[in-house]
């Protein structure tokens, strides 16, 4: 059972699509005891990566440290101390929205890669801990694995956060009106997921 869920939220709007799936997924967790954490990428100080690669340098299997200044290491302890995670972000022209990119390449550290070295090699390939993607979109859920960049973008994360999914959801049909609620239907889809995260 988890007793600890972090969700990782690259929306741009609290409240939104996207923020609602991954809220109603950490309230089904929490009916099964989990303690939920959302982490708001819009709230936390998070530079560029400078593909420096000081990081990927160093071998063993602890990730590597970036040498910016910002709420980056505070952000991976909080996600390296979760039984399992949620990883919200939803499609903004074909993709994941920038600042949720922006975070997925700050997670390099993750990897050893030397210079010299043609490819970088993650550090722990030991996936021990459940991970849930989230995405939605103007188009229909369905279409999100296929016609966008998003479900491989949040696929990559999880594999460099040593999380494997046990769920996806892809919301769609998200902006037929300003600011739409999800369905009952889709909320309660989302609750049931967490259920099982827990």
């Amino acid at each position: 059972m988890a007793q600890n869920v972090v969700a990782i939220v690259g929306s741009y709007r609290k409240g939104g699509a996207t923020d609602s799936a991954v809220q109603a997924i950490l309230a089904g967790a929490r009916e099964h005891g989990a303690q939920t954490h959302a982490i708001y990428l819009t709230d936390r100080n998070l530079q560029f990566c400078t593909n420096c690669r000081r990081c990927t340098q160093a071998p063993g299997l602890q990730r590597g440290c970036c040498v910016q200044q910002d709420d980056l290491q505070s952000i991976l302890t909080e996600i390296d101390a979760a039984d399992a995670l949620v990883l919200g972000a939803p499609v903004n022209y074909w993709n994941v929205t920038a600042i949720f990119r922006q975070f997925t390449e700050r997670l390099i550290g993750y990897a050893y890669w030397p210079w010299g070295q043609a490819l970088p090699a993650l550090r722990n390939r030991r996936i021990t801990r459940k991970a849930v993607l989230v995405s939605s979109a103007a188009m229909p859920g369905f279409c999100i694995p296929l016609l966008t960049g998003a479900a491989r973008a949040l696929s990559v994360t999880a594999k460099y956060l040593g999380v494997r999914p046990v769920a996806r959801l892809w919301i769609g049909l998200t902006g037929n009106e300003p600011n739409q609620p999800l369905s009952p239907r889709a909320l309660a889809r989302a609750r049931r997921i967490g259920l099982t995260l827990a």
